[in-house]
């Protein structure tokens, strides 16, 4: 059986750079720690080594999101028991210290507790960033719509940010619930969320409403998410808009962020209206 031998903070940081990572970059990232195997000194390294990629005036952001029943409670997820069980013992959502979900994997919570990271405030849409624009970045995460104009991940777009895939599934890249949030699609479904939030009394229970990023805005098809990507790492690789290449023993893309919004919005819209004219015609 062959030996894994672990990967180096410099192995990584040149593989990190080679892909295109560069000074002032900021980067959303999506990590599966098996697939980049094993790391000399652990899996913070990774952390160390993206920083040092895109130096002090860079930015590294993940999606951290919330643990259940903060960002649940509305959406039907549990009987009108257990909603009064939470209302009445749910402690209020702390945006600094909350863990990460556990279905975004280990790594969400690894670089959430990282040293010097910071957090929106936002239970369900909440990222995590750390570097130089991390505040900006994370900073006045609204609660509604916090997927959409003026989020984080707008603010991501517009500061010429990218998304990194370190082994990862291409269905799960959340840059594409903002897409989802500004594409103009009609009737896209929402959900009114309820959640347990710190006020000047003492706890408070706060209403707002998002884009349904649980099940989508309308019927996609399976895997749609990474139908996109593949789709746009097919197109713009040429253009140095998509690079691949390995990350660890990882494969690694490389991501243009706002390129791949941009991307993605039109064909949402043509499986949208699809969708709607299937819906539409007899069986």
């Amino acid at each position: 059986m062959a030996v894994r031998v672990p990967a180096t903070l410099r192995e990584l940081t040149e593989q990190a750079r080679a892909l295109g990572l560069a000074p002032g970059d900021a980067v959303m990232l999506h990590v599966s720690l098996r697939a980049l195997g094993p790391v000399l000194g652990g899996p913070d390294r990774l952390i160390e080594a993206l920083a040092l990629a895109v130096g002090a005036a860079g930015t590294l952001v993940v999606y951290v999101g919330c643990e259940p029943p903060y960002d649940d409670i509305g959406r039907q997820r549990y009987a009108p028991a257990e909603e009064a069980f939470f209302r009445a013992e749910l402690p209020a959502f702390d945006p600094a210290t909350a863990r990460a979900c556990r279905d975004f994997g280990a790594f969400a919570e690894l670089f959430r507790s990282h040293p010097g990271v910071v957090c929106s405030a936002n239970p369900g849409a909440r990222l995590a960033a750390l570097g130089g624009r991390a505040v900006a970045l994370t900073r006045d995460h609204a609660l509604d719509d916090g997927y959409g104009a003026g989020s984080p991940f707008d603010r991501l777009c517009r500061a010429g940010g990218k998304v990194l895939l370190i082994g990862s599934d291409p269905d799960n890249v959340s840059l594409l619930h903002f897409a989802e949030a500004v594409a103009p699609i009609p009737d896209k479904r929402r959900v009114r969320i309820e959640t347990a939030l710190r006020g000047e009394r003492g706890r408070r229970w706060v209403a707002y409403e998002e884009t349904d990023t649980a099940n989508g805005i309308c019927d996609w098809p399976e895997r749609f998410f990474a139908g996109i990507v593949g789709r746009f790492v097919a197109a713009r690789s040429e253009r140095g808009e998509a690079c691949l290449g390995p990350l660890g023993q990882a494969p690694a893309t490389l991501l243009d962020a706002a390129a791949l919004v941009d991307f993605a919005v039109p064909l949402m819209v043509e499986a949208a209206a699809g969708a709607s004219r299937g819906a539409r015609e007899p069986a």
